[in-house]
């Protein structure tokens, strides 16, 4: 498959960079980023040329020394990295009406920067400080300032950051009228725990173990990303077969997670029947990985330049029969769900996010594909091996919890489709770990990998550098779709009642921790 992102399109973003930031050279990589230093005059300009274009904001953060604000937009598969130069007493044009989904990462850049940078945006709270732990403060800390619903018969319910079973730390604000929701508002940021920092600490060789535990569910979809960076930056040619058996890895984790959603959803609905089903087949799916890979999460499968494990014959043989085998039982069980009377009333209509509030909003990933948004790398990237496999997305408009669930059914059965053409088409044998290259001459250079995890894209930034014949992590950062989405689940609930909420979110089932880092 070659790659579809209209010519057009991609020569407008290239001579954007042209225009507005001339210094911007093309990083190697399987995807096309073009990277380099944004003029301060150019900042809100770029933002707004890409915004007209239809482009997207991917990632905003700033560097570890607070010196630099870099940004990602992509438009298809290309991608601008660019950043810019922070001065004193700077004031940073606000991005959010372009991109709502920069309030966030604006604030939580600030906080990140010390306070060191600030934006020109009427909201300035914080968002990963909580007020005792990012900076020393001589006033007591003080309560997090929801923006506050009034009017007869209004009322609040807090809900976390505490929950209950294994959830993550996270606050719901919900502004009510007897049980129908008038505003939702969630605030993150329990879980941030410095990550970027313990990455300098490690030499950057062994940097994909700290990837591949930022988010369990997504442990490949990371590994594979920081991999991808890392390999791009020392010009790192990995082998055809390894590309081929990443791929199946990330498939494997696609359905893995699935799965899981497809029965939790369905008891969420009172369909406890679906979930006894759905978790023997993530099971039987987990424990064959577990033999084969090592891990049932697949964790550390993925590392730089190679794979930890390679497949024979028979290994090949048992994870085809796998496929073959739940397909039948996965189709089954979707006639089950959408014949359903009382699934299909909680799932219909319930939790809408229509095209229009999606594109206006930037929901991505999953979700994104549930309300219209088609972007998928493994669709619109020309990068191996999704390029030779004809990926076709899973595409609903309808937005609302029955479309996410449509869509994580479509997905589970094409990957069970892309598994199998995978194993029926590995090139040969070779060398699990490629070679290295490019290794002692390497100063400051900057890599950057995408991979559609199975929430969304999934993008790693870093640059390195070679301290006294040392390979390390100058900088990096990671960039979860869940910072997009969460934003966008505080608008599915709104018109809903709250017994909704635990069904709404299910269908989003965002990440806490990927997000919080």
């Amino acid at each position: 498959m070659t790659s579809s992102a209209p010519p057009l399109q991609r020569t407008i973003l290239q001579r954007l960079l042209q225009e507005l930031c001339p210094d911007c050279q093309r990083l190697p990589g399987p995807f096309p980023v073009w990277h380099g230093p944004c003029p301060g005059a150019q900042w809100w300009p770029l933002a707004q040329r890409i915004h007209q274009a239809g482009g997207r904001l991917v990632a905003l953060w700033p560097d570890a020394h607070a010196t630099l604000l870099h940004v990602t937009y992509a438009l298809e598969e290309t991608l601008a990295w660019v950043w810019l130069e922070l001065g004193k007493a700077q004031k940073i044009p606000d991005l959010s009406p372009l991109f709502p989904a920069a309030n966030r990462l604006q604030r939580a850049a600030v906080d990140l920067a010390d306070f060191s940078l600030a934006f020109d945006a009427p909201d300035q709270r914080p968002w990963l400080d909580h007020g005792c732990w990012l900076r020393e403060q001589s006033a007591p800390p003080q309560p997090y300032a929801f923006v506050p619903v009034t009017g007869e018969g209004v009322h609040e319910i807090a809900v976390g950051p505490i929950h209950a079973g294994i959830i993550e730390p996270g606050h719901f604000r919900f502004s009510v009228v007897g049980e129908k929701v008038l505003r939702l508002e969630a605030h993150l940021g329990y879980t941030h725990k410095g990550a970027a920092a313990r990455w300098r600490q490690r030499p950057a060789l062994l940097g994909h173990e700290l990837a591949a535990r930022l988010c369990g569910d997504s442990t490949v979809a990371y590994s594979w990303a920081f991999c991808m960076a890392l390999e791009a930056a020392l010009d790192w040619r990995v082998a055809e077969r390894t590309l081929w058996l990443r791929a199946l890895l990330l498939e494997r984790e696609r359905v893995a997670n699935h799965l899981g959603d497809l029965g939790a959803l369905g008891n969420d609905a009172g369909f406890a029947v679906g979930l006894a089903h759905f978790s023997r087949l993530r099971e039987d799916w987990l424990r064959l990985s577990k033999a084969l890979f090592g891990h049932r999460l697949l964790m550390d499968s993925i590392l730089p330049g190679g794979v930890r494990t390679d497949l024979d014959k028979t290994q090949c043989a048992l994870l085809h029969a796998q496929c073959v085998a739940l397909e039948p039982e996965l189709l089954t069980l979707r006639d089950i769900y959408e014949g359903h009377a009382g699934l299909q009333d909680r799932f219909g209509t319930t939790g809408q996010v229509l095209p229009g509030l999606a594109r206006q909003l930037g929901l991505t990933g999953l979700a994104g594909r549930a309300s219209g948004m088609a972007a998928d790398l493994r669709c619109h990237g020309n990068w191996a091996p999704y390029n030779a496999l004809d990926v076709q997305a899973a595409l609903r408009e309808e937005g609302d919890v029955a479309a996410r669930v449509a869509v994580r059914f479509d997905e589970t059965l094409e990957s069970l489709r892309l598994i199998r053409l995978i194993l029926d088409h590995l090139p040969a044998p070779g060398p699990a770990v490629a070679a290295q290259q490019n290794l002692a001459s390497t100063h400051a250079v900057r890599g950057l990998g995408r991979v559609e995890g199975w929430r969304g894209e999934i993008q790693v930034a870093l640059q390195l550098e070679n301290h006294r014949d040392s390979l390390t992590l100058r900088d990096i950062h990671l960039h979860d779709p869940s910072w997009q989405n969460w934003p966008v689940l505080e608008h599915a609930i709104l018109g809903n009642i709250v017994p909704d909420f635990p069904l709404i979110n299910k269908s989003f089932n965002l990440c806490y921790s990927g997000h919080d880092q």
